[in-house]
């Protein structure tokens, strides 16, 4: 039984249509797998981010920095367009203290962060008139980020399972902006 060209093409084309459904099947996937990383990434921030808050109050009274109260995730519209978003403000009468809250502190999160506690003020004018202070709170760090953290006068924060702590010594003076 020998096998005509006609068929040959058509056992082709047959061929080139399950490739195209496996194709679109693996694209399917990979959207969806990219919503599921967005969503655990998300989510895990928020989890890091309340697990810091929570101490931070305390964490800060013992340092020194009478922090009233905390707000969270404040976000701004930048004047060139972009949108800047602050995880954790503790505030006092006249001291606020920052918080950028990262999984995994790397030194480009130092540099973006210092940047951001630079233009602060600007971008946000009501606390124009208040002393700034600054902190980076980690779950884990490069060792280079975390001597960048405090060699730029941050508050240095680890996140440990259920709490927080401020790992800087205890002479350490944080840089005011």
């Amino acid at each position: 039984m020998s096998t005509t060209s006609e068929e040959v093409w058509a056992l082709f084309k047959e061929t080139d249509r399950k490739f195209q459904d496996t194709d679109r099947q693996f694209k399917e996937t990979d959207r969806k797998l990219r919503k599921l990383e967005a969503l655990f990434t998300s989510q895990w921030g928020k989890l890091m981010e309340s697990l810091v808050e929570g101490d931070l109050v305390a964490i800060l009274n013992q340092r020194g920095i009478a922090i009233q109260d905390t707000t969270m995730r404040l976000k701004r519209k930048l004047p060139d367009g972009g949108r800047a978003e602050f995880d954790i403000i503790a505030h006092s009468g006249e001291v606020v203290v920052i918080i950028e809250v990262n999984t995994t502190l790397k030194p480009k999160d130092v540099d973006r962060f210092t940047h951001k506690l630079d233009q602060f003020k600007t971008w946000v004018p009501r606390y124009q008139k208040n002393t700034l202070y600054g902190g980076m709170a980690w779950l884990s760090a490069d060792a280079s980020a975390e001597e960048m953290v405090v060699n730029r006068g941050l508050f240095s924060i680890r996140a440990t399972g259920d709490s927080a702590a401020i790992v800087n010594s205890e002479s350490f003076a944080p840089l005011a902006w």
